[in-house]
């Protein structure tokens, strides 16, 4: 019995691998990209070695502020934040339900204390 040659090369092998890969590229990048806000860190020079951690602002349901989860005044907010690096990120984490005022007075601290990055974090609508 002859065997015969092969004229073509079979791709619907290859066609399913790539799209199985395709469907795992986009399902691990729509993880990584939900609920993310972009934030460019500064760069430092190998001589100057500081690490610039995010700075998280958190406003509850009663109107108390924290700053990395320790509980302070809005006076004693802005004492806390004269120390901090201008460059560092800050991220606000405010209740839904607060008075805007509230909120309103943490912005005004933190931009007038002169901090450019500056992140407001929100849930995605289900």
């Amino acid at each position: 019995m002859d065997e015969k040659e092969f004229d073509y090369i079979n791709v619907i092998p290859l066609v399913d691998v790539m799209l199985v890969l395709l469907t795992i590229v986009l399902t691990t990048s729509s993880f990584i990209a939900t609920g993310m806000i972009p934030i460019e860190l500064p760069q430092a020079k190998a001589s100057h070695v500081e690490t610039l951690r995010t700075q998280t602002i958190e406003i509850d349901g009663q109107r108390r502020l924290y700053l990395n989860s320790c509980p302070l005044t809005l006076s004693e907010l802005g004492a806390a934040v004269n120390s901090l690096n201008r460059q560092t990120p800050v991220l606000i984490r405010a209740d839904r339900d607060i008075a805007l005022q509230v909120f309103v007075d943490v912005i005004d601290l933190i931009k007038t204390k002169g901090f450019a990055k500056v992140s407001l974090q929100t849930e995605e609508l289900k």
